[in-house]
């Protein structure tokens, strides 16, 4: 790999990690303010804090999972 390479997935790397883990941070709120609010939630508001927490976990596993990928084939 030469150094353009490198640099441009290193580049690549620190994006998906800052995505994955603002992801991560934003599905644990999610979290954090159910415990929170608990019953002061409507089953709705529940449902919806519940929705956006898989959907930010998942989002952060695929950023992860496109780092992982990138390593694997870069070797």
């Amino acid at each position: 790999m030469g150094l353009k390479e490198g640099l441009d997935k290193a580049g690549r790397d620190v994006k998906d990690t800052a995505n994955e883990a603002k992801h991560r941070v934003i599905a644990e709120n999610e979290r954090a303010k159910r415990k929170t609010l608990g019953d002061e939630m409507t089953l709705p508001e529940k449902g919806e804090s519940t929705w956006n927490e898989g959907k930010n976990r998942t989002q952060a596993e695929i950023d992860k999972t496109k780092r992982e990928v990138r390593d694997s084939t870069s070797r």
